[in-house]
């Protein structure tokens, strides 16, 4: 983590580590500096107020925030800031993050907030989704998350290929 971070990863506990560690994964293999922190828009509120407010000013460029249950922590946050906010769902015991998606994506008109899907899966596409913002002015990015979809299409062909070996019964 660093003060010339581009993005900041944020999560309303510290029990949303595993799940927000995903995106860190994401932008350690790629680069991208991080600030990592725990802010709840209910617990400290005034935190998460200052935070966005400030963010620009510090360098940040996109922000992730993780929350689960009301979930209220990527609304507030887009509601302090211009800068882009990709907002995570947290799975939750009683309604399995669909609780925690609803709350994250009914937004108020004119408060956008970038929803992805629940749970680990949404975090790594949240930090994809923030390197493809951050690669509209960083031609090393856009190289590299090109050579990610290369690798997503050649996966794809590759389990083609067993499947057919699979049907014929032969090796691969």
């Amino acid at each position: 983590m660093s003060s010339k971070a581009k993005v900041a990863v944020l999560m309303g506990s510290d029990s949303d580590l595993p799940v927000m560690s995903e995106a860190c994964r994401v932008f350690d293999e790629n680069g991208v500096k991080y600030d990592l922190k725990i802010m709840s828009a209910h617990r400290s509120p005034d935190d998460v107020v200052r935070f966005s407010r400030f963010a620009r000013k510090k360098g940040i460029k996109v922000i992730i925030a993780g929350a689960g249950g009301a979930a209220h922590l990527a609304g507030v946050i887009a509601s302090h800031t211009t800068l882009p906010v990709i907002g995570v769902p947290m799975e939750t015991k009683e309604l399995k993050g669909v609780d925690s998606l609803f709350s994250i994506v009914q937004m108020p008109s004119g408060i956008p907030v970038a929803t992805v899907t629940i749970g680990h899966t949404g975090a790594k596409n949240a930090a994809i989704l923030a390197l493809q913002i951050l690669s509209l002015g960083d031609a090393r990015l856009e190289k590299r998350l090109n050579g990610h979809k290369k690798d997503l299409l050649k996966a794809v062909r590759e389990k083609n290929l067993n499947l057919k070996c699979v049907l014929l019964k032969r090796p691969a």
